[in-house]
């Protein structure tokens, strides 16, 4: 008697079989990332905010001014070790004068903290726009801390660990109620980090799928299947 179609193996019925359960397409890894974006503060930048001092006022040499190299008599500034008129020590880019605020030195070239911001800050890697503020680093890139978010609840992840899927990042609680699954052999959890198999339609660990008579492990093995049980090739 010619079996009817629901009792036929899986790899008469499905012509995609061999292709979907060849060894090499069988075996795959959950990547769980703990404490991956980690927000760098400004201050923490690879250029040090600077700011320029007032030197007091006393006796001592006539110093001479940096930028202009002319004799400075009155206030002055000392920064980077120079001595400038206040109105001389300038940003090189916007001209502003840096005698308040901060300033950062780049190359031997002198920035105020918003053009520095423009030309150094590195870019968002979703939003290709300059990061300005806090900084995350995660996967190798550079985010805005509100674009470095999990895919399903929008939140923003900061230094909390998270998984990876199709590459788009999910928080643990929202990966484990969209994709998190039981293996088939034992039924516990198939955690981060776990090698796992898909076939006949379920999900295993790569040590749990076995044939179920003889307990052969059949990862990248030819196998066959009775009622959702895999079986080695003699059995």
């Amino acid at each position: 008697t010619t079996p009817g179609p629901a009792s036929r193996p899986p790899w008469a019925v499905d012509p995609l079989f061999a292709e979907r359960y060849a060894p090499d397409k069988t075996s795959t890894v959950v990547s769980k990332h703990s404490q991956p974006a980690t927000p760098t503060p400004m201050q923490n930048r690879s250029s040090i905010v600077q700011a320029a001092q007032q030197a007091p006022e006393g006796p001592g040499r006539t110093p001479l001014c940096y930028k202009c190299n002319k004799v400075i008599r009155g206030r002055y500034l000392v920064a980077l070790g120079h001595y400038y008129h206040p109105e001389e020590f300038t940003c090189c880019q916007c001209r502003k004068v840096l005698d308040e605020g901060g300033f950062f030195e780049e190359k031997g070239s002198i920035f105020c903290p918003k053009c520095y911001d423009t030309r150094y800050a590195p870019s968002c890697a979703k939003c290709k726009k300059k990061i300005t503020g806090e900084v995350m680093h995660a996967l190798k890139m550079t985010w805005h801390v509100q674009c470095f978010t999990c895919a399903a609840c929008k939140t923003p992840i900061r230094n909390r660990a998270f998984y990876m899927e199709e590459g788009q990042p999910y928080c643990e609680r929202d990966y484990e109620k969209m994709f998190g699954t039981k293996c088939r052999g034992c039924d516990f959890k198939i955690d981060a980090g776990d090698r796992f198999l898909e076939a006949l339609g379920f999900s295993w660990h790569d040590t749990c799928f076995v044939c179920a008579i003889c307990q052969t492990n059949l990862e990248g093995k030819t196998f066959y299947s009775k009622k959702d049980k895999p079986l080695c090739k003699n059995h």
